[in-house]
């Protein structure tokens, strides 16, 4: 490899972050559709990894896709282009495109039916492709791809290219590249991408600056930064791949717990927060009138936030809990400290039901101790929002409960001390800053019902100190989780029957969807007349959904906690908020349509008392056929395993940290903690799933590096500070206002 030493472009920058014009077979038209696509310098060519390779274990030969009908994964055929062809459907009479490749075992039909105008022009007779699909059949027992996704390999007179086609013989490793409709347009395809990768790194590797020491290579056995840039693009060997990775991937976690450990390390040493007083009157009245005992979690967990409180460091703490673990009275032990030590406690929810009922909650543990409460949401009348930001500001309000609205410019708090933040990644990084800078670097504590796998726990919320209570209250009985299919409903209806008239109540779920709220909603509607009027006519039954004024749902859940109501209709605004002990049984409907999260949550709503619960998910698998028209057959079986593999897990399972790790690994971290938000950088190659153990060793890494050199003095960390510097630094920033 040629080590000719790093020197900068005509404008003095370094070599990589010089623009594309800089690379063989880069044009005017080609660096305008680059920098669209946020390709910019030859750093962010380098650094745009394939998204997938070809080796010979993965491809298969025409003559046996047979053996693949039933794969869980699309194979790949290498073939040329033998035959294509327009022609029409005979049963709908549609414009199909049929392309028919052959290899040395066969002859294989692909078949589109969208774009057909734009496919009947894309290829050249001979041309080499790589095409990945389920293989299906469809006629006489022959094998068809449908729709499959292609990579070209070589055209049909391309001589400058490696003969790709003799993959089988030499094992080679092809890099394949995401494109897009205009990069595609400019001769950037895959294949198109290939070229200008493997120019870029003949003319500008030797460019490209190590940022690790020496010391922390060695100890996590990771390759040179540039060797894994020309291993991750054109790859030797599987192994090489594997070792390419395991450093870039290595690189972006290491640089993610760098900034983690700063936030931390500012937080902790450049503001000084509230020394508390931890004995209170308050706590200990409000322990004595317990009608139970803190489990041994719950205990700890409090010790953990009473040394925080004691402390000199503004509190930054993350309490995790499952549904009904105890983490809201957890909270409320600590505002009460705050509150006698003679500072008001915000509390903030993300939906106006769930700020109503931890204000219900609240309320009812301390309507005997001399404390005022404030409910603030956004629905209240002008005069009532008047009086209780008067209330705030005079410092009147000890704990204020509410939504996004304690937020607003004109409330403000005389003397805010603690702050509690439940289900926290609902909230940006921003909305979060705004709280904490109502007050004097009050604590935080922020909440979770929404159990977090310990890597994911690592990097979004790595900078805070971690509480878990993972223990439920002794009372409590396992639910019976079941499914049923839809023509099982009948019997379901029966057994909700037979408990309501044991005393029990009942919740029936439908699901509403953002982009179908009018019609959803529509049909829970209808739904609830027919269940009150042809399915249950001797009970008496509720409906309620999002759409309801404040008012409205707050009649709705109090009669159905009075038992007035015995089975509860409702749309997914009861996931949080409604804590009735004598409802027994959790009905959800289309169930095959809710995210594994959302039905643990909704499972959660039961099971509060001593009585034997029972969740029963009733599932509609023929809805993706009905609704998902337009995904390709492929995408359509891979949402129907996955909707098997939550409702199974939720059979299987009630520990909601084993759900957390099956949801992560079905939706990704970005779904689910709108890591976005949060300012953590996106990872290009990282997986917060499959990660777990270099994400512990990066942590371990960076922490100590801060330790031993905060300010990176170095010499042997001059390269790494810059690159800090130069990538991080705006993250970091949004990081520290959060």
């Amino acid at each position: 490899m040629n080590r000719t030493p790093t020197t900068p472009d005509i404008k003095g920058r370094p070599r990589t972050e010089s623009p594309m014009q800089y690379v063989k077979g880069i044009g005017p038209k080609r660096a305008t559709a680059l920098e669209i696509a946020s390709i910019r310098s030859i750093r962010d060519l380098l650094y745009n990894f394939p998204f997938d390779y070809l080796d010979r274990s993965r491809i298969v030969h025409i003559r046996d896709l047979k053996k693949f009908v039933d794969a869980e994964e699309p194979v790949t055929v290498i073939g040329q282009v033998y035959r294509q062809e327009l022609r029409r459907s005979r049963r709908s009479h549609q414009l199909v495109f049929l392309l028919t490749l052959e290899d040395e075992t066969g002859h294989l039909p692909c078949v589109w039916f969208k774009g057909v105008q734009w496919f009947k022009d894309a290829f050249e007779p001979g041309e080499l492709l790589a095409v990945s699909a389920y293989p299906g059949f469809y006629k006489l027992g022959r094998i068809q791809f449908t729709h499959p996704e292609f990579d070209r390999l070589k055209g049909a007179e391309e001589e400058d290219e490696p003969d790709w086609g003799k993959l089988f013989n030499t094992g080679a490793i092809i890099p394949k590249y995401s494109s897009t409709a205009d990069l595609t347009k400019v001769g950037l395809d895959s294949r198109g991408f290939r070229r200008i990768v493997r120019n870029a790194l003949k003319s500008h590797l030797h460019s490209v600056e190590e940022t690790l020491p020496d010391e922390i290579r060695s100890r996590a056995d990771l390759l040179g930064c540039r060797a894994a840039l020309e291993q991750i693009h054109f790859p030797a060997r599987p192994e090489d791949l594997a070792a390419a990775r395991r450093r870039l991937k290595f690189d972006e976690l290491f640089f993610l717990q760098l900034m983690l450990a700063y936030r931390k390390r500012r937080l902790g040493q450049e503001k000084k927060g509230i020394t508390y007083t931890i004995e209170s009157e308050l706590a200990r009245t409000l322990a004595a009138s317990l009608p139970f005992e803190l489990t041994k979690a719950q205990r700890r967990v409090l010790n953990e936030i009473a040394d925080d409180m004691r402390s000199s460091k503004p509190m930054n703490r993350l309490l995790q809990g499952d549904v009904g673990s105890g983490k809201t009275i957890v909270a409320l032990f600590a505002m009460l400290v705050a509150v006698e030590n003679g500072y008001q406690v915000a509390m903030m929810a993300p939906t106006e039901i769930l700020a109503e009922q931890h204000f219900r909650t609240l309320e009812g543990y301390v309507n005997k101790l001399p404390v005022t409460m404030r409910l603030l949401i956004g629905g209240q009348k002008k005069k009532l929002r008047e009086d209780i930001r008067e209330d705030i500001q005079s410092g009147r309000a000890q704990i204020v409960v509410g939504t996004h609205a304690i937020l607003e410019e004109n409330i403000k708090f005389a003397r805010l001390g603690f702050v509690v933040i439940d289900e926290q990644h609902r909230f940006g990084v921003l909305q979060r800053a705004t709280l904490r800078e109502k007050g004097l670097n009050p604590d935080v504590l922020v909440m979770t019902a929404t159990p977090i796998p310990r890597t994911l726990s690592l990097t979004v919320y790595g900078d805070l100190d971690v509480s878990v209570i993972d223990e439920m209250p002794a009372n409590r009985k396992p639910i019976k989780t079941g499914v049923r299919l839809e023509d099982q409903k009948q019997k379901v209806y029966q057994f909700v029957s037979e408990e309501i008239r044991h005393g029990r109540q009942a919740y029936i779920v439908f699901p509403l969807i953002e982009e179908s709220e009018k019609v959803d909603l529509k049909a829970a509607t209808a739904e609830f007349e027919r269940l009150r009027t042809e399915v249950f006519p001797e009970h008496s039954l509720g409906l309620l959904h999002g759409r309801m004024k404040s008012e409205e749902k707050d009649e709705i859940m109090m009669k159905f906690k009075a038992r007035e109501i015995q089975i509860l209709v409702s749309t997914t605004v009861i996931e949080v908020g409604i804590d009735v002990p004598n409802a027994t049984i959790m009905i959800i409907e289309n169930a095959e349509r809710f995210g594994l999260s959302q039905l643990h949550q909704l499972r959660g709503r039961v099971g509060r008392g001593a009585d034997q619960s029972y969740c029963i998910l009733i599932a509609n698998y023929g809805w993706f056929d009905a609704h998902r028209k337009g995904l390709e057959a492929g995408e359509l079986k891979r949402e129907k395993m996955h909707a098997q593999t939550r409702l199974e897990t939720m059979v299987e399972t009630a520990d909601g940290f084993k759900i957390a790790e099956v949801d992560l690994r079905l939706r990704g971290p970005g779904e689910i903690f709108g890591i976005r938000q949060s300012g953590v950088p996106e990872f290009r190659i990282a997986n917060l799933v499959e990660d777990g153990e270099l994400i512990a060793i990066a942590r371990k890494e960076a922490f100590l590096l801060v330790e031993r050199d905060p300010q990176l003095r170095s010499p042997s960390h001059r390269q790494l500070r810059k690159h800090f510097e130069d990538q991080y630094k705006d993250a970091l920033e949004l990081g520290n206002v959060g």
